[in-house]
Protein backbone atom coordinates (compact mmCIF):
# COMPACT_ATOMS: atom_id res chain seq x y z
CA UNK A 1 0.00 0.00 0.00
CA UNK A 2 1.14 3.61 -1.33
CA UNK A 3 1.70 6.39 1.84
CA UNK A 4 -0.56 9.44 1.26
CA UNK A 5 1.27 12.19 0.43
CA UNK A 6 0.17 15.32 2.59
CA UNK A 7 1.04 19.46 2.62
CA UNK A 8 0.69 21.37 5.58
CA UNK A 9 -0.12 24.59 5.52
CA UNK A 10 -0.02 27.13 8.69
CA UNK A 11 1.54 30.31 8.96
CA UNK A 12 2.38 28.70 13.01
CA UNK A 13 5.20 26.52 13.07
CA UNK A 14 4.66 24.70 15.99
CA UNK A 15 1.30 23.64 14.80
CA UNK A 16 2.80 22.48 11.61
CA UNK A 17 5.34 20.50 13.40
CA UNK A 18 2.97 19.23 16.16
CA UNK A 19 0.94 18.26 13.09
CA UNK A 20 3.36 16.30 11.12
CA UNK A 21 4.89 14.72 14.31
CA UNK A 22 1.03 13.13 14.71
CA UNK A 23 0.70 12.24 11.36
CA UNK A 24 3.65 10.72 10.57
CA UNK A 25 3.01 8.33 13.50
CA UNK A 26 1.04 6.39 10.95
CA UNK A 27 2.91 4.29 8.72
CA UNK A 28 0.80 5.25 5.83
CA UNK A 29 0.97 8.62 6.05
CA UNK A 30 4.03 10.73 5.03
CA UNK A 31 4.02 14.75 5.17
CA UNK A 32 5.96 16.06 1.98
CA UNK A 33 5.61 19.57 2.18
CA UNK A 34 5.13 22.12 4.70
CA UNK A 35 4.28 25.76 4.16
CA UNK A 36 3.65 29.15 5.94
CA UNK A 37 1.38 31.10 3.80
CA UNK A 38 -1.36 30.24 1.15
CA UNK A 39 0.75 31.37 -1.59
CA UNK A 40 3.26 28.94 -0.49
CA UNK A 41 0.97 26.47 -0.41
CA UNK A 42 0.04 26.75 -3.88
CA UNK A 43 2.85 26.55 -5.51
CA UNK A 44 3.96 23.66 -3.14
CA UNK A 45 1.09 21.67 -4.22
CA UNK A 46 1.55 22.54 -8.14
CA UNK A 47 5.02 21.41 -7.54
CA UNK A 48 4.28 18.30 -4.99
CA UNK A 49 0.88 17.51 -6.29
CA UNK A 50 -0.38 16.18 -2.95
CA UNK A 51 -2.84 13.74 -2.18
CA UNK A 52 -3.79 15.53 0.64
CA UNK A 53 -3.65 19.58 1.92
CA UNK A 54 -4.10 20.63 5.49
CA UNK A 55 -4.72 23.88 5.48
CA UNK A 56 -5.28 27.11 8.15
CA UNK A 57 -8.09 28.59 7.33
CA UNK A 58 -6.17 32.59 8.26
CA UNK A 59 -2.92 32.77 6.95
CA UNK A 60 -1.14 35.69 6.01
CA UNK A 61 -0.33 36.45 2.22
CA UNK A 62 -3.58 34.67 1.09
CA UNK A 63 -6.14 33.01 3.22
CA UNK A 64 -6.94 29.58 3.63
CA UNK A 65 -10.21 29.88 1.42
CA UNK A 66 -8.05 31.68 -0.95
CA UNK A 67 -5.51 29.09 -1.13
CA UNK A 68 -8.34 26.08 -1.44
CA UNK A 69 -9.31 27.48 -4.16
CA UNK A 70 -5.64 27.79 -6.00
CA UNK A 71 -5.41 24.39 -4.88
CA UNK A 72 -8.37 22.89 -6.93
CA UNK A 73 -7.99 24.52 -9.71
CA UNK A 74 -3.92 23.04 -10.11
CA UNK A 75 -4.69 19.82 -8.51
CA UNK A 76 -8.57 18.54 -8.33
CA UNK A 77 -7.93 15.47 -7.44
CA UNK A 78 -5.69 16.75 -4.65
CA UNK A 79 -8.37 16.78 -1.02
CA UNK A 80 -8.15 19.58 0.79
CA UNK A 81 -9.02 19.73 4.70
CA UNK A 82 -9.37 23.55 6.24
CA UNK A 83 -8.35 24.19 10.11
CA UNK A 84 -9.73 26.93 11.99
CA UNK A 85 -8.79 27.78 15.64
Amino acid sequence: MSSIRILLADDHVMVREGTRRILEREPDLLVIAEAGDGREAVDLVARERPDVAIVDISMPVMNGIEATKGIKAISPRTAVLVLSA
